[in-house]
């Protein structure tokens, strides 16, 4: 059995690596090795996740692939779920989440067609659902910091993000030799927005001038 980790983390301030040591303890105690790791930083409400889609692409029928929680691989709205559900179920790639462990039962079941079916069946009923909960989660917590980024704009208390202005400024030197977007994304590990964002105001300077 071939078994793929999967760590994921928000943003490049929290570390995606957290969970590996629950995830090889996981491995260990089933006589399992984990045999490659994907780590990536990407938000889980978003399907541009280049090292979950390189994960799947690499996996062969009957891999599994393993994650701490549910919410690590998706946070996804309904709609692209089912996209990423449809991919894993025609690569034939068995989900185990330590959060789920019926997951771990079925990718290590040797039963007859009829019970293997029900039970990925059941499985399958039980991930939409923590999916569906990682979402809703997901959707209270933007709500609730979109109301106390309104109430501190009412009070005159909010100021934003400072900007990383030392970072900002050797990505706008970056820009200004030439460098591609994914050099300077590699390089300096922000995200595309920020860079879309300081391109844009780079343009605009030179445009002014």
């Amino acid at each position: 059995m071939f078994v793929r980790a999967y760590l994921r983390a928000s943003t490049k301030e929290q570390d995606a690596s957290r969970a590996r040591a629950d995830l090889e303890a996981f491995a260990v105690e089933r006589g399992l090795i984990i045999a490659a790791s994907y780590v990536e930083n990407e938000s889980g409400a978003s399907l541009q996740r280049p090292e979950l889609f390189r994960l799947l692409s690499d996996s062969l029928p009957g891999d599994v692939l393993l994650v701490e929680q549910v919410d690590r691989l998706s946070r996804l709205n309904a709609a692209d779920w089912e996209r990423l559900r449809a991919e894993i179920r025609q690569r034939q790639v068995k989900v185990v989440a330590l959060d789920l462990p019926t997951s771990w039962q079925l990718a290590a079941a040797h039963s007859d067609d009829f019970t293997a079916r029900m039970a990925e069946a059941i499985n399958g009923m039980l991930l939409d659902m923590l999916a569906a909960i990682a979402r809703k989660d997901y959707e209270d917590r933007r709500r609730r910091q979109a109301q106390g980024i309104e109430k501190a704009k009412a009070s005159g208390v909010y100021a934003g993000r400072p900007e990383d202005t030392k970072r900002n400024a050797a990505i706008l030197s970056m820009l200004c030799s030439g460098q591609s977007w994914n050099t300077i994304i590699r390089a300096t590990g922000c995200s595309r927005s920020t860079l879309s964002r300081l391109a844009k105001r780079l343009a605009e300077g030179a445009s002014s001038a």
